[in-house]
């Protein structure tokens, strides 16, 4: 048997690992982003309002397969395993049962590694391009150099903040830039990122304003550093974070790769830190230090025993933490609301709302992650008709709603649910519900203004040349079913809170026969200060959407 296991442990390792992986992917419901991603697999594109298509490719490839909850997590599952064994080939010195340990000390590969997340092809990607860049050390030639090329391209594809661990690399290795086989990896990897780039151009660059501009971006709180903290010592860990964070930042690094590794993983923290002023940032934001913390840290680990030994002690409390938290995603054995409502609410009450919509679409009120949710569990197209004052998402994009245009829908929400005759009483709360025959939202008609900053006196008026964005399906539509109820206004935001609703005299009727030159003339009556503008539109009974970009208003 010890000869057994002597020859076998990476297989039987690896073996366990990819079979508990996949009996917790298809044993576990779907989580709110799964499910998001999911539709993003059925809208296939070289991008995304606010991710790349890497998620969404793999979602697709695996539900082709298996059409459920383990198809969706298929190949993210596969990626997870294979993160792993790429990882292990990083570590110069072998210790295969320390890497063992390691790895099942950290919880999060365990717990979420299975789930049809961008983190997970982001941490594949992330190993993969260090594996290339160790071999590209080593031996600086074309075949190494296109293979970087390609790494760093799939990493780009993956996740935006991937360009991080390319730009760490560079930095602790100057001399990278002596080596014309560098310049050879970089236009490789442009050319193969080019049909995104050009995707983001005829999409105005959405994706890059809406992660530089848009997103996580509030008040400063106390609360988003020390969680933010609080997030990176669980993530290393659980119980082990407090080894393995500082066996990590404590190694001295022996060659180039180690040396990237280790830049990587400190301007990872560093830049996350510092963007915990600008607004919250998410523990798994840094996933990709990951590779680096357990490279580093087993190869600290080998030289201190001391501190291996305390590892292995702790391991058993990690692993009885996964197997439990394993459970629990799977048995609904927790009388704990929020662990209900994550992990054990979908499975029932879609069929019987079904049943009681008749199978016609369905229109959530402000929630992709409902919508997505409730169109995977129900099999009912389903569109998310979000509010101007929450931030847009992808259903502000997809041509779900032209699909639901003129239709009979039944919208439903869990909030304000006086407004709906009917209900039903569902894990997530009770969901409200009504029928429309004739279904009429324009969350996807845009206004646009000549400029996108003005400037205006205390007292004055603005003048606004605006032109509009509609589909030739909407201008018809229009032209067809005149006078539809509705309200365009001008909202005016300072510092993301709402300071004034201009309400406008211009209908969707005109819009839809003077598509250019629309002037209007606004009073804004504020003080002195800097705000955005946006249009938002509000069909009777539905919310008002976002129908516009953000437009600068600097009031002297």
């Amino acid at each position: 048997m010890k000869a057994f296991l002597q020859k076998n442990h990476r297989l039987l390792f690896y073996g366990m690992w990819l079979l508990l992986g996949i009996f917790q992917a298809g044993l576990t419901e779907l989580q709110d982003d799964e499910a998001y991603y999911w539709v993003f697999s059925k809208y296939l594109d070289l991008g995304y309002f606010d991710h790349p298509p890497m998620t969404a490719l793999l979602v697709k490839m695996g539900y082709t397969i298996f059409p459920n909850e383990l198809g969706v997590r298929l190949f993210p599952l596969l990626l997870n395993v294979l993160s792993l064994v790429i990882i292990e080939k990083l570590t110069d010195k072998k210790n295969p049962l320390l890497f063992y340990g390691i790895a099942l000390s950290l919880a999060i590969l365990q717990i979420s590694g299975f789930t049809a997340v961008p983190d997970i092809p982001l941490i594949f990607f992330t190993a993969l391009f260090f594996l290339c860049y160790k071999r590209f050390t080593k031996n600086s030639s074309l075949q190494n150099g296109l293979l970087l090329g390609l790494s760093i391209a799939l990493l780009f594809y993956t996740k935006y903040h991937a360009v991080l661990i390319v730009l760490f690399t560079l930095l602790s290795n100057i001399k990278l830039f002596k080596k014309p086989q560098l310049y050879v990896a970089g236009l490789l990897a442009f050319l193969l990122f080019v049909p995104h780039l050009l995707w983001q151009w005829e999409h105005n660059w959405i994706s890059f304003r809406y992660h530089l501009f848009e997103s996580n971006v509030n008040a400063y709180k106390f609360s988003f550093t020390a969680e933010y903290l609080f997030g990176q010592l669980i993530l290393a860990g659980p119980i082990a974070g407090f080894i393995l964070l500082p066996a990590a930042f404590l190694y001295k690094t022996k060659n180039e790769t180690e040396r990237a590794l280790k830049f990587t993983m400190t301007g990872i923290y560093i830049f996350f830190f510092l963007s915990s002023f600008r607004g919250k940032v998410e523990a798994n934001w840094t996933s990709p230090a990951i590779v680096s913390l357990i490279v580093l840290s087993h190869q600290y680990l080998q030289e201190v025993f001391r501190w291996q030994r305390l590892l292995f002690k702790l391991l058993p409390i990690t692993l009885f933490i996964v197997l439990f938290a394993r459970i629990v995603m799977i048995e609904d054995i927790l009388p704990v609301k929020q662990i209900k409502k994550r992990y054990h609410a979908w499975k029932e009450w879609p069929a019987i709302m079904k049943e009681r919509t008749k199978g016609l679409p369905i229109v959530f009120s402000n929630s992709y992650q409902r919508a997505s949710k409730y169109w995977f569990y129900s099999g009912q197209m389903t569109l998310s008709q979000n509010l101007y004052k929450e931030r847009r998402n992808n259903y502000n994009f997809w041509p779900i709603e032209e699909k639901l245009i003129g239709k009979p829908v039944y919208f439903l929400d869990i909030y304000d649910l006086q407004r709906f005759p009917d209900s039903l009483k569902t894990p997530i709360g009770y969901v409200g519900y009504k029928y429309d025959s004739s279904f009429n939202s324009f969350q996807t008609l845009s206004i646009k203004t000549s400029l996108n900053s003005y400037t205006t006196k205390e007292k004055d008026s603005l003048q606004l040349n605006c032109s509009a964005l509609m589909t030739r399906m909407q201008i018809g539509y229009l032209w067809e079913h005149p006078g539809i109820p509705h309200t365009i206004t001008l909202v005016i935001f300072q510092k993301r809170k709402v300071v004034a609703e201009k309400k406008l005299t211009l209908t969707l009727d005109q819009l839809a026969h003077r598509l250019n030159d629309i002037y209007l003339s606004i009073k804004p009556d504020l003080p002195k200060g800097i705000y955005q503008m946006m249009f938002s539109i509000a069909v009777s009974g539905y919310n008002s959407t976002h129908n516009s970009e953000k437009i600068k208003l600097i009031v002297e």
